[in-house]
């Protein structure tokens, strides 16, 4: 935990520039927890599944825009500065959100209601493309010595509070609601909830700082170098999303997905699964802490290897268990290991990640491996995972997803050392130290 003088000065920075991660994330759950009811509301259809469907995808197509934002705005970052750009993400966020929170359905506007809906989504992918790696680059920025784990674990950690935010507020409005009354505009209330908090986000970012290692480099390079630096380190970017894959499928499995998972295919009560959420959110903000901690002492590779095999090793038979006497005490229990798995992993990764870019281009190295990851694989795993339960018929075959995602990630970090960063012959960019 945080426990020098030093440390204890970066409390507010911390929480000042983890803020809008927070909203990205809380509006992004809302969004999965309710994407049955946003389905039957603004994609109707004679069958459930197929409402279903086009709600999972138009949750995932705002995905699609990440790697777009990510060379956009990442770039904007790394020339302009963490500050501006951070107060960029979080205003087109914010435009994204009330707009989902206030369209009017399908039966009020016709087609311009899933229309809008959808570019809704992709306003806010757009802003998420470069909301984590600038936050984790800021993060590490302003880190303590040999604390950098410690530090960017924050980025995710503050994601965690939205998942338990989102989970509570389920949990009130199942107790309060009826399941007619939540399908049918009950869902909103989240949404408007993040809409009230955002006047507050912005006074905590609009207070950030400039880092001073931002400040201190003479060159800030131009959006045409930017782009031909991370060109020039296209397989640090590969191995890079391939490191961010596991976080991002298991990330967006043991929250997002669970909702539907357990009601739509274990046929489970809403509020236990609203609870299960709620322990999951707490337990990945123990681990994702505990180990960003732990892989300052003993480097970032050991962490991630172990739990690379271990995941590999343990989530089919997992789901396995869990699908042969469904309950949810059983989905407590599986829910709750992934969890270890995707906190332990995801504490050493993002410091990782963050350490084997180029320094100039940072943020959007950063952003583009991660948002590519998010693109293709994590934010389409809610999709994904209920089209391979329909076409297999095995309720088990999620585990299959995420085992296929930890071999990516196993492979990534065995790959990553042999390769080096390429500088950029103006702005003499070289690779940060990887730590391991």
């Amino acid at each position: 935990m945080i426990k020098t003088p030093r440390e204890r000065s970066k409390i507010w920075p911390v929480i000042r520039v983890a803020s809008g991660n927070f909203l990205e994330m809380y509006d992004f759950m809302v969004f999965g927890y309710y994407a049955a009811a946003i389905g039957k509301v603004f994609f109707p259809s004679g069958s459930e599944f197929a409402s279903l469907m086009k709600s999972l995808m138009t949750f995932g197509a705002g995905y699609l825009m990440r790697p777009l934002g990510a060379i956009i705005l990442g770039a904007y970052i790394d020339h302009h500065g963490r500050r501006k750009g951070l107060l960029v993400t979080l205003g087109l966020m914010a435009i994204g959100t009330v707009s989902i929170a206030c369209m009017p359905s399908f039966a009020t506007i016709g087609l311009l209601a899933p229309l809008l809906i959808l570019l809704g989504r992709l306003l806010q992918g757009l802003s998420a493309g470069v909301e984590v790696g600038g936050v984790s680059v800021y993060l590490a920025e302003i880190a303590t010595p040999n604390r950098r784990g410690f530090f960017t674990s924050w980025q995710s950690g503050s994601q965690q509070v939205a998942v338990m935010l989102a989970a509570v507020i389920g949990i009130a409005l199942a107790n309060t609601l009826t399941p007619e009354q939540i399908g049918q505009w009950g869902w909103r209330l989240p949404l408007l909830a993040g809409c009230v908090i955002l006047p507050f986000l912005f006074l905590l970012r609009r207070s950030l700082t400039e880092t001073d290692e931002f400040l201190a480099r003479k060159h800030h390079p131009s959006a045409g170098e930017i782009l031909r630096t991370v060109t020039a380190n296209w397989r640090l970017v590969v191995l890079g999303m391939m490191l961010s894959t596991l976080t991002t499928v298991c990330f967006y499995m043991i929250t997002a997905y669970t909702p539907t998972f357990g009601g739509s295919v274990l046929h489970l009560a809403n509020n236990g699964v609203q609870f299960v959420i709620l322990c999951v959110g707490a337990s990945n903000l123990f681990w994702l802490v505990t180990m960003g901690a732990l892989s300052d002492r003993v480097g970032r590779r050991p962490i991630l290897i172990a739990c690379t095999i271990l995941t590999l090793a343990t989530a089919y038979p997992a789901l396995l268990w869990l699908t042969a006497a469904p309950s949810v005490e059983r989905l407590l229990l599986v829910e709750l290991w992934l969890s270890c798995m995707f906190g332990s992993y995801n504490g050493a990764m993002v410091a990782y990640l963050v350490e084997i870019m180029p320094p100039e281009v940072r943020t959007s190295g950063f952003s583009v491996a991660f948002s590519l990851a998010t693109a293709i694989f994590g934010g389409f795993t809610p999709a994904i995972c209920t089209y391979l339960i329909e076409a297999t018929g095995n309720k088990a075959v999620p585990g299959l997803w995420l085992s296929f995602a930890a071999a990516m990630g196993l492979t990534a970090v065995v790959l990553v050392r042999g390769v080096t960063a390429s500088p950029h012959p103006a702005a003499a960019v070289t690779s940060g130290a990887a730590s391991g």
